[in-house]
């Protein structure tokens, strides 16, 4: 089986993260390992960081037949078809590609930190978290499928539901809950029945609105990487901005898009803004245009930082 190995040198502080609310992304003993899933073939991505100022990404073309699945998802990658050849040399760049996308990196924060270093609100958080990057997806229709889940939830709801469809759908390497596990491709939510989707914990509008966007996405009526199609997505029931603008901070890397409408904002600005009651989105979104075009990454770092703020703890979901 090929492997490719690249190191890295990130432009500004850099720290892996913990891991993903779905468990796709584990993080063990200082190694990031995700498996994915390019042109059909399998490859496993490990990430680590041996010094401050490097990080080393390997990709590693997986046997398409030592996938394993549960017997529902065993018979979904029947149905449509499955690999027969490793990953090639192409198929390998692309998943270290992803990687980096998704572990940021790649991205440069000394443009943002030089900006507002002397910022009353940012600067005691860039001290203290002067690597915080929001963790994106691999591919945008992920962050697009975990929206809609976490819309409306608690966010440890969203993840055990995350995790339920990922175990009944998904690849995984080995066996085991330390497995390395593949998120579940919109051609297979696009099959399901959205009674399906409801056993996973979904509400029914929600399980017809994911199966719906599966649909769009799979016939090409939807191209989640452009931003130019989010009206279509927009006209989609069940969804709204907040749903949008998460694919396009977590699944396209769009550092000035804000999920205005999630309710850790929404507390945490009626905090910060001393307003003696939860802000409207509108005043979330005043708060943060200040700081455009970060405005997407400022948020998630005022949520990461002062969360402990917000009574009930970290941020919930409210908006669609």
């Amino acid at each position: 089986m090929g492997a490719l190995e690249v190191a890295v040198r990130p432009a500004s502080p850099y720290r892996l993260p913990r891991g993903s609310s779905d468990g796709t992304l584990r993080v063990e003993g200082g190694v990031a390992r995700r498996l994915l899933t390019v042109a059909g073939a399998p490859v496993l991505v490990r990430a680590w960081q041996p010094a401050g100022d490097r990080v080393v990404l390997r990709a590693e073309a997986v046997d398409p037949g030592s996938l394993r699945f549960s017997r529902d998802g065993l018979a979904v990658r029947r149905a449509l078809g499955a690999a027969t050849a490793p990953a090639n040399r192409a198929q390998l760049c692309t998943a270290i590609e992803r990687m980096r996308f998704a572990l940021g990196v790649d991205y440069d924060l000394g443009p943002f930190h030089r900006r507002f270093r002397r910022d009353p609100l940012l600067a005691p958080l860039i001290h203290r978290q002067p690597e915080f990057r929001p963790l994106r997806t691999p591919w945008p229709w992920e962050a697009l499928a975990s929206a809609v889940v976490k819309q409306l939830i608690e966010a440890s709801r969203a993840a055990l539901i995350e995790r339920r469809i990922v175990g009944r759908w998904g690849a995984r390497l080995g066996d085991g809950q330390r497995a390395p596990r593949d998120t579940v491709p919109a051609a297979t939510i696009a099959g399901r029945a959205p009674a399906e989707l409801q056993a996973m914990d979904l509400s029914a509008g929600r399980a017809v609105a994911l199966r719906r966007l599966a649909r769009e996405v799979v016939a090409g009526r939807v191209d989640v990487t452009d931003r130019g199609h989010d009206p279509r997505l927009l006209a989609t029931p069940e969804i709204g901005p907040w749903t949008v603008q998460c694919l396009g901070l977590f699944g396209r890397g769009e550092m000035d898009s804000l999920p205005a409408g999630d309710l850790g904002y929404i507390k945490l600005v009626g905090h910060l803004a001393e307003l003696g009651r939860r802000a409207t989105v509108a005043e979330v979104e005043e708060f943060y245009a200040p700081y455009e075009p970060y405005r997407g990454l400022v948020g998630a770092l005022t949520l990461a930082g002062l969360h402990r703020v917000i009574a009930s703890g970290p941020p919930l979901r409210l908006a669609a």
